[in-house]
């Protein structure tokens, strides 16, 4: 099956982008490396010079351009009123004198901080509910009143729907104060306690009733963006950072970028940021049963203890990828504890005076490798009594128009294969599975990029560029290479259809064909207008429905699109065989999937599946299948489909029973509702359940 490329008018996605150099210098490219000297006793060595330290890039002594002390002081200053002296209006801060707060505008070098020590503190409300936003709140109010140093300047984050930098770094604690109540508790915190989109695992009897699931569709992803976006502009200081991260957890929810976690982690290095991981909930304990904030759990769980595990599982899940972003960066993370002003003062503790180096590398290739750092201390004296602490490389730049066609290809085998994946294309993707044989499944893969990042040129009145898709799928965890897909694809428009770009998307659809087991998937893009890239990786497994003693079902494909066979798959139309047997292809139309489930109320949802291996009823040896699809809003529901009953199998594909629904979204409000498809296999007497959450648009 051919590779098919899509236009689809979903979902708008915005562009952040943040052009800031680390330099000193307008115009000057400097590579700076922040150098902590500690004595056998801990404490710091500020007594060093310029001709004590040595730098080397990649084995190659450089000439040291920047030789700085930065001395921090540990001494409090005095406590003061959690109510600010002088409330800040709106009006003062965009009159503020200079020096109260340092605003950075794009491609503008900010203010050097002598001797300071740079604290952001980073509110994820998007991941808060109230309690723990006020928790959160009252730890940064409790250290900017009493344990604020004199060396310290504060910034002030915050994602809600967005990411904003709501006071740059100041030492000003009536301004940090006033921002800190002007923050509204319960603000942004849509996406605050999501629930799984699964049933629950400890449910065993036999009944279901759907929770009221938020809408959590990428969530994780959009959450490490943020964050990613935060270390690109603490990148233009160059003295240490301290991020301090308050959240309730980070649930990997649905199919992660893994890409993103390391993208924001190694922006986070070569930022020169810590990042300090806080739980805002604080010590928590809960009953077997749970409280009151949650349904009643159903079945034998309370009484066997698989519920209470089922939740402590889940929060500690939750804390996993904050210890990950916190070991990762040099950071710490702050879990079940009340005193979540810990973390601040332990960012405090760990950022002692230090040395600014900078050196102009004497490698000027802008060919986006790895370069390895070493510094050394001269003197058998020095060596025997210090220890040496810093980032042991950088990615260099790269200018892709400068590229050859070697460089172009060296660049995507070693994106796919280096531990710095590039986020600079926003990815989505999904996986599914159908059976095409006993041992044998069709895995159909779709990639979506969205239109608002791409920059097409202008080529013969139409705007055009072409990509290049690689993709690799490996064995997990023995890392053996078991398929992969490889493409460039030409995508030419029309004015009008470009200039329409902003809101539509990119699709790309592939397969392959895999044996029942657990992989890894490593996907690249690379536009080659403008160079830029995006990796996605994921996990996931082809189950071997063969030895399952449920209802076998296939993957659930949601989708607003059907296209036209011809028109969407091109030159693939020579294999009429693959299509003919093609599970998403009916009557010459192709589905398309929606990846990620947005859904607007002048389309229609189309969801499709398959059922394996039905019992036979009676003496028709007939399936005797039904089905039905739901849109919940909480215990409601909001709309139905026609029941379906389905006493056939799929023709040429033994064992297959498939059921295809069609619902006009029009009279439905706009909101989130989980989407719920109700299988019950009447002669096996098997039911299944299987949900996603959904997004409906105005």
């Amino acid at each position: 099956m051919k590779p098919i490329l899509l236009l689809v008018a979903l979902a708008l996605f915005t562009q952040r982008e943040f052009a800031q150099e680390v330099t000193f210098k307008t115009e000057t490219k400097l590579v700076i490396v922040n150098v902590t000297v500690k004595g056998k006793d801990g404490k710091p060595l500020t007594s060093l010079k310029k001709e004590d330290i040595e730098i080397y890039e990649d084995g190659v002594k450089q000439n040291l351009a920047v030789f700085e002390l930065e001395t921090l002081s540990s001494d409090l200053l005095p406590a003061v009123a959690a109510t600010p002296s002088t409330p800040v209006t709106l009006e003062e801060r965009v009159q503020a004198p200079a020096g109260q707060a340092v605003t950075t505008a794009v491609n503008t070098a900010p203010a050097r901080h002598q001797d300071k020590r740079l604290v952001a503190l980073f509110f994820d409300f998007s991941n808060m509910p109230q309690a723990d936003q006020l928790r959160a709140k009252d730890a940064a109010v409790d250290f900017v009143t009493k344990q604020m140093t004199a060396s310290d300047l504060v910034s002030i984050m915050a994602y809600g729907n967005r990411f904003d930098v709501l006071e740059d770094f100041t030492a000003d604690r009536d301004r940090l104060l006033s921002r800190l109540q002007k923050m509204a508790t319960g603000e942004g915190a849509g996406l605050a306690d999501t629930a799984a989109t699964g049933a629950d695992s400890t449910d065993d009897s036999g009944t279901f009733t759907a929770d009221d699931t938020e809408f959590n569709v990428f969530n994780t992803d959009r959450k490490l963006t943020a964050l990613e976006d935060a270390t690109k502009k603490l990148a233009a200081y160059p003295e240490k950072k301290a991020l301090i991260y308050f959240a309730s957890g980070l649930t990997l929810t649905g199919l992660e970028n893994q890409s993103q976690l390391r993208a924001t982690v190694n922006s986070a290095v070569r930022a020169n940021v810590s990042i300090y991981a806080v739980d805002a909930r604080g010590l928590t304990a809960e009953s077997p049963v749970g409280d009151a904030s949650t349904a009643s759990g159903r079945g034998t769980g309370a009484f066997t203890g698989a519920t209470q595990s089922s939740r402590r599982n889940s929060v500690t899940s939750s804390q996993d990828t904050l210890y990950t972003l916190a070991s990762d960066t040099g950071g710490k993370a702050l879990v079940d504890s009340n005193d979540l002003a810990m973390g601040i003062r332990q960012a405090q503790q760990d950022i002692s005076s230090y040395y600014i180096l900078g050196y102009y590398s004497s490698n000027a290739a802008e060919d986006g490798k790895y370069r390895k750092i070493q510094v050394k201390l001269l003197g058998k004296d020095l060596q025997s009594i210090a220890k040496v602490d810093y980032r042991n490389g950088y990615y260099a730049g790269k200018t892709f128009a400068k590229f050859t066609a070697g460089d172009k290809e060296r660049q995507l085998e070693e994106a796919l294969t280096l531990g710095d994946p590039v986020s600079e294309l926003p990815l989505a993707l999904e996986v599914d599975y159908f059976r095409v044989a006993q041992n044998r499944y069709l895995v159909p893969i779709s990639l979506k990029i969205p239109g608002s990042v791409l920059a097409l040129a202008k080529k013969g009145g139409k705007q055009s560029t072409d990509f290049d898709f690689i993709g690799q799928v490996r064995e997990n965890p023995s890392g053996k290479l078991v398929g992969g897909v490889r493409d460039n694809i030409p995508v030419k428009l029309s004015d009008a259809d470009a200039s329409q770009l902003e809101h539509r998307h990119l699709q790309y659809d592939a397969g392959l064909t895999l044996p029942p087991g657990k992989y890894n998937l490593r996907f690249l893009a690379r536009e080659n207008q403008t160079g830029k890239m995006g990796t996605f990786e994921t996990n996931f497994v082809v189950p071997d429905l063969s030895v399952s003693k449920d209802l076998r079902l296939s993957s659930v494909i949601l989708s607003s699109q059907k296209e036209d066979v011809k028109a969407a798959v091109g030159s693939a139309d020579n294999d009429k065989r693959a299509l003919a047997n093609h599970p998403l292809i009916q009557n010459g139309q192709k589905t398309v999937p929606s990846i990620t489930r947005v859904f607007r109320k002048d389309q229609t949802l189309y969801v499709y599946f398959e059922v394996y291996d039905p019992a036979p009823d009676g003496a028709s040896k007939a399936p005797s299948l039904s089905a039905e699809v739901d849109l919940l809003q909480g215990a409601r529901k909001a709309l139905s489909s026609m029941p379906a009953h389905q006493d056939k199998m799929t023709p040429n594909r033994p064992g297959v029973a498939s059921f295809s629904f069609q619902m006009p979204l029009a009279k439905m409000a706009a909101g989130q509702y989980t989407a719920q498809i109700n299988v019950i296999d009447e002669a096996g007497k098997r039911f299944a359940f299987p949900r996603s959450a959904i997004v409906v648009l105005p």
